[in-house]
């Protein structure tokens, strides 16, 4: 603190006086109490009170939108609200509060509804419980996205128990991921029977 400029101890003097008298830390800080004076009346400290209330106006956005706005949005929300503000001024602030837009997820389309292919028939018919292990399998196929791109997830669960029994992953959803999972799922749990 002895070494900052005499701007951010008088900051320091501001908003420790409650605890010390002005006069001592200025002495402590080696600046004038004057000096500490004039900065309370300068644009520096009207500065800090427009940034302040900038702040405020950004947390409000901020929350109101759901986390969902950036910089730019909010630059504009501000502009529809007359008030005179930069787009680097916003991004500034953002980043000092530590708020940072969610980022809208990837969504890739998987299902294909318009085909020929013949549909397999539904055996479970929407009875999802089990008396025993293996009497019953559930799989899908789910995706998931990675920094080197988008990866399928195939999974086999047992009904009776909720436990995943086997998964496998590969960049292209196909036959030999599923069956990749199946021959991986009937290795371990070697069933009696199998449609």
């Amino acid at each position: 603190m002895l070494c900052e400029r005499p701007a951010v101890k008088y900051a320091f003097i501001k908003q420790n006086k409650q605890d010390w008298p002005v006069a001592f830390q200025c002495r402590v800080l080696n600046v004038s109490r004057s000096g500490y004076y004039q900065w309370c009346q300068s644009d520096e400290t009207q500065i800090i009170k427009r940034n302040q209330q900038l702040d405020d106006d950004i947390l409000e956005l901020f929350e109101q939108h759901k986390g969902r706005y950036g910089s730019p949005r909010i630059t504009k929300a501000l502009k529809d609200n007359k008030q005179c503000v930069n787009h680097k001024r916003v991004a500034k602030r953002m980043v000092a509060l530590g708020l940072r837009a969610k980022q809208a997820r990837k969504f890739k389309a998987t299902t294909n509804s318009q085909h020929a292919l013949p549909i397999a028939e539904n055996l479970l018919q929407q009875d999802f419980s089990a008396n025993k292990r293996n009497e019953k399998w559930v799989g899908d196929i789910t995706y998931v996205w990675t920094t080197q791109g988008w990866l399928y997830l195939a999974i086999f669960i047992d009904v009776f128990s909720r436990q995943v029994i086997s998964w496998s992953m590969s960049k292209r959803i196909n036959k030999e991921l599923v069956y990749a999972v199946c021959q991986d799922s009937c290795r371990i749990n070697q069933p009696t029977l199998m449609i």
